[in-house]
């Protein structure tokens, strides 16, 4: 399967890239690799409409200048260029998120081998860094978890670590789906089933702990199916969206008796930890 790169040159280049990114995301965009003057985004050839990209708002808007060139590339070439841009996060000294062309660090109480591929959710963005921040602070003990687009399957692979009853891992991309499966059996994890495909999936299903790492517009559509999924005083985790969306996604959690616990911020990003009424 080849991919579609783009490479986007971007000014002013901090909030430039925040929003390019997730505005690539709602088109299908599905990896990103921050650079010197901008991002480095991937999309399945396939999936790709120039139309669609010369439309979203930020490539049209006068405040910002983003100059875009479009490149085919073929799939053999994709891990070198992961093994050149991948370096290691280390996530409050509690988790270490590595590549296998890394070491890992005994000292390090949780330690996560990561094959990436095309995957989103390395722990590069801001994103899956408060994800997994947030997830090691709670309780996971003999939980049943659910991993909404699970991407790479950090998360899924995270909560198991944390002594999780069993995880559930969906995601709607084929690319996903397979890297999640890898990289669990990679870390030897033995809880968690991967599904491929969209929130459906869950009818009839209860989780203690719902993670929801996607952007704003599925969060809205899928909201309703994720608190039906809550069992009686679960928790759920979203992120994936920019400050700016917290009061909408805040008034949509409402609806569903979602109440906020806490919330934590990275750059313009932001989590929210809430819990069912």
């Amino acid at each position: 399967m080849n991919y579609i790169e783009i490479t986007a040159i971007i000014l002013p280049l901090e909030m430039g890239r925040d929003i390019l990114i997730a505005e690539l995301s709602e088109i299908g965009f599905e990896s990103f690799i921050e650079t010197e003057n901008g991002i480095q985004a991937y999309i399945q050839a396939g999936m790709f409409s120039e139309k669609l990209l010369r439309q979203i708002s930020i490539l049209n808007h006068h405040e910002f200048k983003i100059d875009i060139k479009i490149n085919e590339i073929e799939e053999q070439n994709w891990n070198e260029v992961w093994e050149h841009n991948f370096e290691p996060i280390n996530v409050n000294n509690q988790c270490y998120i590595y590549a296998p062309f890394h070491n890992k660090k005994n000292e390090i109480e949780y330690n996560i081998e990561i094959e990436p591929k095309m995957s989103f959710g390395t722990g590069h963005h801001e994103t899956t860094f408060l994800m997994i921040s947030e997830l090691l602070k709670m309780d996971l003990s003999k939980k049943k978890v659910l991993d909404m687009g699970c991407g790479t399957g950090v998360l899924a692979i995270l909560t198991e670590m944390k002594n999780a009853e069993n995880i559930l891992a969906i995601d709607i991309d084929e690319w996903a789906y397979n890297n999640t499966i890898e990289n669990v059996n990679r870390n030897n994890c033995k809880k968690i089933e991967v599904l491929k495909g969209e929130a459906e999936l869950l009818n009839g299903k209860k989780f203690d702990v719902v993670i929801a790492n996607i952007n704003r517009n599925v969060l809205l559509k899928d909201m309703e199916n994720y608190a039906k999924s809550l069992s009686p005083n679960g928790e759920i985790l979203l992120s994936g969206f920019f400050m700016s969306d917290k009061e909408i996604l805040l008034e949509e959690t409402k609806k569903y008796n979602l109440q906020l616990i806490s919330s934590n911020q990275k750059n313009d990003w932001i989590l929210l930890h809430l819990k069912l009424d």
